[in-house]
């Protein structure tokens, strides 16, 4: 399967080490902005904190396309975001919904993080002005 251009959602889950929340806060902010400057495929990228543990974060991002998310993996803050993480979080699990290609999810599983992929079925649609943006 050839890589797709329709937009699909992705669910990061991250638990910080106990006294570390300051400083992953801090790294969040800096590749929140770098995103938000130097990716236009990202339609959405938020960072929320679990209601009943100050320790749990959910980063929620809406991708243009698969080459968005290309975009996103190979962009360098996203990778000294994934150094601080390294240093101030326990963990990271991923859940991506919507249609990926191959190389996509070939790209993903080379992060070796855990990840679930919530495959497209026949229900559902997007709106064309979402999808033509």
């Amino acid at each position: 399967m050839r890589d797709s251009d329709k937009p699909f959602v992705l669910l990061a889950r991250v638990k910080v080490k106990e006294g570390k929340v300051d400083e992953y806060l801090k790294a969040a902010a800096e590749v929140d902005a770098a995103v938000e400057q130097s990716e236009p495929g990202m339609l959405f990228h938020n960072f929320d904190a679990d209601p009943t543990d100050h320790r749990v974060f959910t980063w929620t991002e809406v991708y243009q396309n698969d080459a968005a998310l290309h975009a996103h993996l190979n962009n360098p803050p996203v990778g000294k975001y994934l150094e601080a993480h390294a240093e101030f979080g326990e963990s990271f699990e991923v859940d991506i919904y919507g249609l990926l290609g191959e190389e996509t999810i070939q790209a993903v599983n080379a992060l070796g993080l855990p990840w679930r992929h919530h495959k497209t079925t026949q229900v559902g649609y997007i709106r064309d002005s979402l999808h033509s943006a």
